[in-house]
């Protein structure tokens, strides 16, 4: 068994780590940690474009985004496409799945368009999809399904 290498692989903590530096960030900060810098460039109903240069400090070991902060990217961009049709809330996650078709290299311009494919009482489901601005080659296809609050008629 491999045990001591896949312990290596998650419990990475350098010679400085002090937990109670981690424990002190704000409250999101995953959320902001990877949507900083995001442009919004287009918004009407159904439909959201961004920009976003890919910053280094999401970078993966092969120097090219992260497929987790892509994932992440699929989550938030998809979830703010559903306030476009007035929806009050975007809910919670039911499911997400990402198909990655290419890299993005660091500091490389991408665009992330997202459209509702249906948004009813319940159950919203988006499809987000990242492509290199200059070329349109798609980096990843991304779809997500929330479950909206239904509110009570009492």
């Amino acid at each position: 068994m491999e045990f001591e290498k896949v312990r290596k692989y998650l419990e990475k903590e350098p010679a400085d780590y002090e937990p109670t530096k981690i424990h002190e960030l704000p409250l999101q900060f995953f959320e902001r940690f990877i949507v900083h810098g995001i442009r919004v460039d287009l918004v009407e109903p159904g439909r959201l474009l961004c920009s976003y240069r890919v910053p280094p400090r999401l970078l993966n070991t092969a120097n090219t985004l992260h497929g987790g902060a892509i994932a992440s990217l699929v989550d938030m961009v998809g979830s703010a496409v559903i306030y476009s049709v007035g929806v009050p809330s975007t809910g919670v996650s039911v499911e997400i799945n990402v198909s990655y078709l290419e890299g993005a290299l660091p500091n490389e311009e991408i665009e992330i368009e997202a459209k509702n494919l249906r948004v009813g009482k319940a159950i919203a489901v988006v499809s987000v999809e990242l492509r290199k601005k200059e070329t349109g080659k798609i980096i990843a296809q991304g779809r997500h399904t929330k479950f909206l609050a239904v509110s009570s008629k009492l």
